[in-house]
């Protein structure tokens, strides 16, 4: 064992990961301290991201006491069961928190489908990408309807699962020309009231530099001049 996998908590990630923002969210609202190892994606995964996930080879990866928990939606669901004092991450309901897990597939399914349409397109594709991608936000939008955050008065699962990608949501609006808040008010209310958490604004990517990364990536594959 390395003498970084002998820390109690390593987190393995990659800037700007919008799964490794859901664990530096959770790990923050729990209070708990980590060791952070950057990895070299995507070309240069090392040795220890081989070994502590060897099936996906992806980030995030949580490595507690030397065990290793692969998937951000997994890993939070491990926190908030492993660390039970302090802020709760989950419902302790068994409905509710089914309810939560529910949403956070959907979010996962759907928004992360929907942004690439819209950042892997361009002309009347595009348009017709951004059209189902504001449909599947429009569906969380109704979900979410009076509530200040998915849970109801507590930041909570969902709206770590949904706030991760604010910062590619701000890059999709540029290059897709259109805007969120116009069709989903709520839920650009929403999506403030999260980023007023520290906990959210130190996760997040600056979403200007997502942005370049993507106009780039555009580039790159010839749907931008």
């Amino acid at each position: 064992m390395s003498s970084i996998e002998q820390s109690e908590v390593v987190v393995l990630g990659w800037w700007p990961s919008m799964f490794y923002a859901r664990v530096r969210i959770a790990l923050a609202e729990k209070g708990i301290n980590y060791e952070y190892v950057e990895e070299d994606l995507p070309d240069n995964k090392s040795p220890l991201l081989l070994k502590h996930n060897p099936i996906y080879k992806k980030v995030p990866v949580l490595i507690h006491k030397g065990k290793s928990i692969c998937e951000s939606k997994i890993i939070i669901q491990y926190i908030d069961e492993t660390w039970k004092e302090g802020y709760p991450l989950l419902p302790s309901d068994p409905y509710l928190k089914s309810q939560a897990a529910f949403w956070a597939d959907y979010i996962d399914k759907h928004i992360y489908k929907g942004a690439n349409m819209v950042v892997n397109s361009k002309g009347e594709e595009m348009q017709k990408g951004v059209e189902e991608f504001l449909g599947y936000l429009k569906v969380l939008e109704r979900e979410l309807g009076e509530k200040p955050y998915f849970n109801g008065e507590s930041f909570g699962f969902v709206d770590m699962a949904l706030i991760c990608y604010y910062s590619s949501f701000v890059a999709s609006e540029i290059i897709g020309n259109f805007s969120i808040e116009k069709h989903c008010p709520k839920l650009a209310v929403w999506a403030t009231q999260c980023l007023k958490r520290e906990s959210v604004s130190k996760a997040l990517a600056d979403p200007k530099k997502v942005y370049d990364l993507l106009i780039a990536y555009r580039k790159k594959t010839g749907l931008e001049e």
